[in-house]
Parts: structure tokens; C-alpha cells; sequence
């Protein structure tokens, strides 16, 4: 994470907190296709342990896929449980000729933040340089 903020590519962060402790914590750093179209990717959402299931996770993704269309993202991308994202809209990003670059196969999924935001037939979507760092 702080390799993205010292890059300057993190693009929304937004941290959960009960009793003054931060419980969760939710980032967009861009992606994009060779075309150019700009995207928000969605990596990482973490919520300390004793305060899972409780929702907060959930209501950090939905704020911050909220904070990346008012910051004019179209569209966002992310690496995780088809079963999980699908509640907030996502779907197979090869549904629309998408891949990644980490070969996450239908694990890989786009949701568009506005109308039609999401492109279509641009194959590879590029994470932020910083992300090629993580182990």
C-alpha cells in the first residue's frame, strides 16, 4: 500500500473504524488497456479478524466504488470470488474481452460505474507498476 501512495496511485482509500481502531480498509489504484481507458482497480479490502462478517467489508466496497465514480471513473476491475463481487455487480471481465495480467481466469471481473463504462475488446488490463513489487 505505500508503495501505491508514495506513487501516487492510489486513487481512493478508505479505512473503517469502531472505538478510534481502524477495522478495515478498502483501495482503488488505476488500471487501464492499451487504449488508454482508465479504470479502477479494486486491491486490497482487508477487515481485521474479530470484525468480519459483520459487514464491513461490503460497506467499504460499496463506498469506494461510490468515491471512484464520483472521482469520474467509468469503470473498476478486481481479482477475487466470483460469488463475492457478483453482489455488487461485477462480472467475468471476459465477458467484454478483458484479461489480466496475473491470470486470474473468471476471477478477473469489471463492473461499470457508469452506463456502458466498461470497454470492450481491449484485451490486457494493466495494475499500477507497483503492484508487479507483492509477493
Amino acid at each position: 500500500m505505500d508503495l501505491l501512495r508514495e506513487a501516487g496511485s492510489l486513487s481512493v482509500s478508505l479505512v473503517a473504524e469502531a472505538n478510534g481502531l481502524a477495522v478495515g480498509h478498502v483501495a482503488f489504484s488505476p488500471v487501464q488497456v492499451a487504449s488508454g481507458c482508465v479504470g479502477a482497480g479494486l486491491a486490497p479490502v482487508a477487515v481485521l479478524p474479530p470484525f468480519r462478517r459483520q459487514g464491513i467489508a461490503a460497506s467499504l466496497i460499496r463506498a469506494g466504488l461510490a468515491e471512484c465514480h464520483s472521482a469520474g471513473f467509468r469503470w473498476a476491475a478486481v481479482l477475487g470470488r466470483p460469488a463475492y463481487y457478483a453482489r455488487f455487480g461485477f462480472q467475468p471481465a471476459a465477458n467484454f474481452g478483458l484479461t489480466d495480467e496475473y491470470g486470474g481466469g473468471n476471477a478477473f471481473q469489471v463492473v461499470a460505474l457508469v452506463p456502458g463504462g466498461i470497454p470492450s475488446n481491449e484485451g490486457l488490463v494493466r495494475y499500477a507498476l507497483q503492484f508487479a513489487s507483492l509477493s
